[in-house]
């Protein structure tokens, strides 16, 4: 279920994203449209996208007035890479907005210390990307990566988190992030139970978007006998949730976790609809208003809606392009085949 302040806004976005550092990161994990080994994206860019700290400031005044309460820094590239950081942080306390952070877990340049205590007195999530349970699959999907050394900040900042909820300053919940694939399918339940035992709030996934020929192999969805192992795994999973709490007493919360259509496995059910238009804004790092997650080049097929150097986000949000696409999304193939959109109730 949605909370109230996810539903659908006239006035403008309950949450917005900034693309504050889509070219910076010190990972390369398989499935990245930019960093991935097989990527020529990050070679075709002469300079690094860095967006001005003078715009962020901007756009959350906006937003603020709009009625957003959540702000999450890019979800492409480290968003603790960002040098400006500390500015949305800042802002964040001054403007009373939730920060909910996407990161690869490796807490860059200052460590997981120094993060968890600037970030947790104002988070409302941080969602850590993580794949598998043994190292050989956490780090041949996410290469760069130790798991030995994730696992060891994950536990510092789990530890912190507690401390903030003990002390009533704020409620931050953990989640781990998962793209769904054929080499870490089979480790999701012991991740799950793994999770648990540890006091990880929810895990979160998504099935693979394969950029790439040299992963075309690990789309769940393009197998038959991957289907139906997907299926199984998601009726253990969910055995696994209802069976063990967390620490706190809670039962994990697992989203995306859906069983796909034997006969039409590829296929996006009819009935799910997109759970960001009209809910949810954009912001890549020139300025342009994106109404989605999609992969960055992907988006553009959407339309263009206007850029929040010489626009204001209410301009925009109220524009004729914008409701045009909230009426009519289903009819662009990007929609039509997008593994974002939701069957209500799941």
């Amino acid at each position: 279920m949605r909370n109230a302040d996810e539903t659908n806004s006239s006035q403008g976005p309950w949450r917005i994203t900034l693309d504050t550092n889509p070219d910076h990161c010190n990972y390369s994990c398989i499935m990245c449209e930019c960093f991935s080994p097989y990527s020529t994206v990050k070679l075709s860019r002469k300079e690094k996208r860095v967006m001005d700290v003078a715009l962020i400031d901007k756009v959350l005044r906006e937003a603020k007035e709009l009625g957003v309460r959540e702000v999450i820094p890019s979800t492409m590239g480290e968003p603790l890479l960002y040098k400006n950081f500390e500015t949305i942080i800042g802002l964040c306390k001054e403007l009373q907005l939730k920060l909910n952070l996407t990161t690869n877990g490796s807490w860059p340049i200052k460590g997981v210390e120094y993060w968890a205590e600037k970030i947790l007195p104002i988070a409302s999530d941080i969602k850590i990307s993580w794949n598998g349970i043994t190292a050989n699959t956490q780090e041949n999907i996410m290469q760069g990566s130790r798991l030995d050394r994730s696992i060891e900040s994950l536990v510092y900042l789990l530890k912190k988190r507690d401390e903030i909820i003990a002390s009533g300053l704020n409620h931050p919940t953990v989640t781990l992030q998962l793209t769904f694939m054929n080499s870490n399918i089979d480790e999701i339940p012991r991740l799950i139970v793994w999770a648990i035992s540890i006091g990880i709030d929810r895990i979160k996934g998504h099935h693979l978007w394969a950029h790439f020929n040299e992963i075309q192999d690990q789309a769940i969805k393009t197998d038959f006998e991957s289907v139906k192992r997907w299926n199984l795994i998601v009726d253990e999973s969910y055995r696994i949730a209802n069976e063990q709490l967390l620490p706190n007493g809670n039962k994990i919360k697992l989203e995306h976790f859906t069983k796909l259509d034997l006969t039409l496995p590829t296929e996006v059910p009819k009935e799910a609809v997109c759970p960001f238009l009209g809910k949810e804004a954009w912001i890549n790092a020139e300025g342009d208003f994106n109404p989605c997650c999609a992969p960055d080049e992907k988006r553009k097929s959407l339309g263009q809606f206007g850029n929040l150097n010489n626009k204001s986000l209410s301009e925009i949000w109220q524009s004729t392009a914008y409701k045009n696409l909230k009426q009519n999304y289903l009819e662009y193939p990007l929609c039509q085949g997008c593994n974002m959109r939701k069957v209500p109730g799941c």
